[in-house]
């Protein structure tokens, strides 16, 4: 799998006109729509309307995921959770709601607009557990051992560096503690050419892992109790119009693509019997 060297700059911009566009309200529109000029496949119908009703507008106007790792991480009161490129904020304040005021909810971006976005956000929903901080998710600012929860969306993907992101999240969290993602996943073999646009489709980065390589990943970094559970499909006709744009036949290739690409629950945990010296942290 190819990543481009400045995937960093790609996303830090993209996610920046995205923010720029939703506090300057016009939108988001990061992956585009369907070929029925639907609302986008990929980022839309992810929150019930009691989810909805429980955050700013602009907030739910910034979500750019792939799924609502909130609604399958199950948070308990008390508990501090992670999430890693947080966006606008919406499941950073929707965790805060779950853990209420014993907890904790911090969001980890290095987008100076999405930041800047969240912290009105978070004015706007008067939560006071929710803490925003800036940073890559390569290289948490947290210490070891101190989340019980971490949560993403669709943003794990993004990285280019994938090893290191899933080393400081089993750094950070306690023992016993739980990774809840959502992220795109590849299932089966895809051309390469396909794969790429797919990916720029479903990720607006190419650089989605394989089910396989995930669970992998996640092996190497020390998680136990893996999982990964299909939440959506992608098919050739969601992304019809922009294959078309790319000058790829949509037709003659849906039997390569129809749904290999899927969003997906990934979840693991760190092992509870981590206590020894150096052994409840992963370090690069």
């Amino acid at each position: 799998m190819t990543i481009p060297n400045d995937v960093k700059n790609v996303v830090r911009e993209r996610y920046g006109q995205a923010a720029l566009r939703v506090s300057a309200g016009a939108g988001t529109g990061c992956c585009g729509t369907s070929a029925r000029g639907e609302r986008d496949p990929v980022t839309s119908n992810l929150y019930d309307a009691a989810q909805t009703g429980d955050v700013p507008e602009k907030a739910l106007q910034a979500s750019l995921g792939c799924g609502n790792p909130t609604a399958l991480a199950e948070l308990k009161p008390g508990e501090t959770v992670l999430d890693l490129g947080s966006g606008g904020g919406i499941d950073v304040l929707l965790s805060a709601r779950r853990v209420g005021p014993t907890g904790k909810a911090y969001g980890l971006d290095m987008t100076d607009e999405m930041l800047a976005l969240a912290e009105a956000n978070k004015r706007r929903s008067g939560l006071v557990n929710v803490e925003f901080l800036k940073g890559e998710i390569e290289h948490i600012p947290l210490p070891d051992n101190s989340v019980d929860v971490i949560i993403s969306n669709c943003v794990i993907n993004l990285s280019g560096d994938k090893d290191r992101v899933l080393r400081e999240a089993f750094r950070v969290l306690k023992p016993g503690g739980r990774f809840a993602v959502s992220d795109v996943v590849v299932r089966g073999e895809v051309p390469a050419a396909i794969r790429k646009s797919m990916e720029l489709w479903v990720g607006c980065i190419a650089g989605a892992l394989s089910d396989r390589e995930y669970v992998e990943k996640l092996r190497q970094a020390g998680f136990q109790g893996i999982g990964i559970e299909v939440t959506r499909e992608y098919h050739a006709d969601d992304a019809r119009a922009f294959l078309a744009a790319q000058g790829i036949d949509k037709d003659a290739l849906a039997r390569e693509v129809d749904g290999k690409f899927v969003s997906a629950f990934v979840r693991a945990v760190k092992p509870a019997a981590c206590c020894a010296p150096g052994c409840c942290s992963k370090t690069a």
